[in-house]
């Protein structure tokens, strides 16, 4: 790293990790800093304050002086830093001395910076505790994330509610909407999708290198979404129950993959079997009575029609996780946690992660790890940095090694897509240093890359739409496709945002039906049913055998299992990085540029998308992209 001739490296164990900004509780760190003469600079000072407490300056020594130049270096104990704990952050920055005209070093990305007349933004450096892990098997292959109402209607039995609507046009219907976003709508309205059909679907996923399946919610509730759970004990009966669920989980094990539930933890539905608003449930429910087991779980204001839900919906009432016993009930001995995971799943997505407190994220993690040997997942819903998430006020310590396995990388999905449509590749590399940098190794290996979920537009519709389009009433929305013409062009930048998506470190989280170019707008709308009847449509069997060849490649290149992450160039409109991993490279390179670019990277490579050799230097046409692998290996 360097700015106007300032060079900044640091050392672990005789290891260079200057792109490296988290680190085990104990390790040692040397910081070197090469100052230019030119620069005028009398000496050096680190500045920097563990989380929470005040700013510590430590003189920099003199470590070797030439006629151009002199090295400053300084140790860094974690175990310090971390003031009695386990696991910490610290933010520092660097001071070059120079009396009046003193110079500040401000961090890009957390590695790359330039030199400021004043104090700005400052390196931040996690220390994760030593044992902290992540399971192993979880980053192979490809992850695919089921809305399970709108996936397949498989043979199986399944329950019926009076009180739900069916709607029997698969092909053509559209999801039930309300007036306008925000407005209340009943969400009873079904289209027959259910684990059944997720096991039957199973060769499907296998063709797409799927080795991980997230499930939305199917636990018992009112709703199709399933975010407003009723009863999490019960397999919602419309879903086929825990016979179907059961069925699932042996049929996916034998071919290698494992299923991951959506925990939808920190509210629950008024019509459950806790809140029992409208008395549809056995027991009392705390909305009946004050006297209800579970009344102390929730936060009302004035009983009974007045409590606390999540953002202001009151059919969403928040539950109260600082009370032992609403808290024990998913992570004790007999919890919902324990339930399922012996029940076979592999893990668990959090939902809004940021809500939930550290205690329930504490004893959750202790309880999944210890019923599974320490092999079940948990992946927190979080749409920011969680290095050092500060939410509601609280800062997170997500990462610090007793509370998720990994998050939801919305920002690697933000980078590629402001790369795909404004031609960011200076962005791109931001984010792609800046989450590299943050997160313990393991963990980087382990993010949920996503380009498309249930709370996003389509990546098609995305890539083809401007914000006019997408600017529309519900109503609008509800019949917008794009036009042949515009399809084809979207199709083409769909593949080069999944070829992106698919190579990063990471495990690529792929939304049904993204693969068959599903068109949606904003939720409801992204969530149709699985257009199973137009498979052989020449449009959605090309972007279909293109994920299909990422997929294949993302569960069989050793480079990709746990490989190195580099980037090796980037500008404006181009990036290109390495991932090396058991002998083996591969290159990655996008453009965005309206001209042919030669990249400075030499040697000779085996194109993986089409299966041409050639030598470097690499040359890469305009809105492109290259899979390469180098002949010979790595070096």
């Amino acid at each position: 790293m360097q700015a106007n001739g300032v060079v900044f490296r640091k050392y672990c164990n005789g290891e260079d990790v200057t792109r490296k900004s988290a680190f085990a509780y104990g390790s040692v760190l040397e910081l070197y800093l090469e100052v230019p003469k030119s620069l005028g600079a009398k000496g050096a000072v680190l500045r920097g304050n563990s989380d929470g407490y005040g700013d510590v300056d430590v003189e920099m020594t003199v470590h070797a002086r030439t006629d151009t130049a002199t090295t400053y270096t300084c140790l860094l104990d974690t175990r310090a830093l971390c003031r009695g704990q386990e696991s910490g952050l610290y933010y520092y920055e660097f001071l070059l001395l120079k009396g009046f005209d003193t110079m500040f070093t401000e961090s890009i990305n957390n590695v790359d910076f330039y030199l400021s007349r004043s104090s700005g933004a400052r390196f931040r450096m996690l220390i994760f505790e030593s044992d902290y892990t992540v399971p192993t098997w979880f980053g192979k292959g490809v992850m695919y994330h089921i809305f399970v109402d709108r996936f397949c209607k498989g043979a199986g039995e399944v329950g019926t509610r009076e009180d739900a609507v069916m709607d029997p046009d698969w092909e053509t219907g559209v999801p039930q909407y309300a007036p306008y976003p925000g407005a209340p709508v009943s969400n009873n309205v079904f289209f027959g999708g259910n684990l059944w059909g997720v096991a039957q679907k199973l060769a499907y996923l296998d063709s797409l290198g799927v080795k991980v399946i997230y499930l939305s919610p199917i636990f018992k509730a009112y709703s199709n979404h399933k975010y407003d759970t009723g009863d999490y004990e019960l397999i919602d009966p419309a879903f086929g129950g825990e016979a179907a669920f059961a069925h699932l989980i042996a049929k996916a094990k034998e071919r290698g993959m494992r299923v991951i539930l959506d925990g939808v933890f920190n509210h629950t539905g008024d019509d459950s079997r806790y809140f029992n608003r409208y008395g549809k449930y056995e027991g009392v429910g705390a909305y009946q009575s004050p006297d209800s087991p579970y009344v102390g779980w929730y936060d009302f204001k004035s009983y009974p029609d007045q409590y606390d839900c999540w953002w202001g919906i009151p059919i969403l009432p928040r539950l109260n996780h600082c009370k032992p016993d609403c808290r024990k009930y998913f992570t004790g001995e007999q919890g919902i946690a324990r339930k399922y995971v012996k029940m076979g799943i592999g893990g668990w997505r959090l939902d809004v992660a940021d809500e939930l407190c550290n205690d329930f994220l504490d004893e959750f993690r202790a309880a999944v790890k210890d019923e599974s040997c320490g092999e079940g997942v948990i992946i927190g819903e979080v749409w920011e940095n969680a290095a050092d998430k500060i939410a509601y006020g609280n800062r997170r310590r997500y990462l610090s090694g007793k509370q998720l396995d990994s998050v939801m990388n919305y920002p690697v999905r933000n980078g590629i897509l402001d790369f795909i449509r404004y031609r960011d590749a200076q962005g791109l590399y931001n984010v792609l240093t800046e989450l590299y940098s943050s997160y313990p190794e393991t963990v980087c290996h382990a993010l949920m890359n996503l380009i498309g979920t249930h709370d996003t537009e389509r990546i098609l519709t995305m890539l083809g739409s401007t914000e006019e389009d997408l600017d529309k009433t519900n109503e609008q929305l509800s019949t917008y496709r794009l036009s042949p013409e515009v399809r084809a062009e979207a199709v083409r930048l769909v593949k080069m945002a999944a070829a992106l998506q698919y190579t990063v470190f990471g495990i690529p989280s792929l939304y049904y039906g993204d693969e068959l170019g599903l068109e949606g707008a904003r939720d409801p709308f992204c969530r149709m049913p699985m257009p199973w009847h137009e498979l052989d449509v020449p449009y959605r069997a090309e972007l279909l055998a293109y994920y299909q060849k990422l997929g294949q490649l993302r569960a069989q290149h050793p480079a990709l299992d746990g490989g190195s992450f580099e980037v090796l160039y980037h500008d404006e409109s181009v990036i290109a990085f390495a991932r090396c991993g058991q002998g083996r490279e591969l290159i990655v390179a996008a453009s965005r540029s309206e001209q042919t670019e030669v990249l400075p990277i030499s040697g000779e490579f085996t194109d993986l998308l089409c299966g041409t050799r050639g030598k470097g230097p690499l040359c890469i046409q305009p809105d492109s992209v290259l899979i390469l692998e180098r002949i010979g290996g790595s070096v």
